[in-house]
C-alpha cells in the first residue's frame, strides 16, 4: 500500500515457498499476490542449492532480454537444469512455479 507502482515480480527461491496450508493457498508466494506483487516465482518442495543457483542464474540472463516474458525465462532455465545431466531429474527443476502474471 506504500507503493505507488506494484512489484513486478517476487522470487522467493527458497525451500516450500508456494506451499501453501489452512490458513493461505500457496504459501508465501500467495500472500505476495494478495498484497500486490503483480507475479511470484516460488518453489513447490525442497530445492537444491546448486541447482536453484544454475536455474536462477538461467531465469535473469533470460528475464533481462525485453521480448522474453517471465514464462519463457523460467521455461528456458528449467530447459538449462534439464540438459546438465547432473540436474536433469525433476526433483532439480520441476519445483519452480510462475504465479499469476507470466508476462
Amino acid at each position: 500500500r506504500f507503493r505507488e507502482q506494484p512489484l513486478e515480480l517476487l522470487t522467493l527461491s527458497a525451500c516450500e515457498t508456494a506451499e501453501g496450508d489452512d490458513r493461505g493457498a500457496l504459501g508465501l508466494a500467495g500472500i505476495a499476490i494478495q498484497a500486490g506483487a503483480r507475479s511470484a516465482l516460488a518453489t513447490l518442495w525442497q530445492v537444491s542449492d546448486e541447482a536453484t543457483a544454475v536455474l536462477m542464474q538461467a531465469f535473469y540472463e533470460r528475464l533481462r532480454q525485453p521480448e522474453v516474458s517471465r514464462a519463457q525465462a523460467l521455461r528456458h532455465a528449467q530447459n538449462k537444469l534439464l540438459q546438465e545431466p547432473r540436474y536433469a531429474e525433476p526433483f532439480y527443476w520441476a519445483a519452480f512455479l510462475l504465479i499469476n502474471n507470466w508476462l
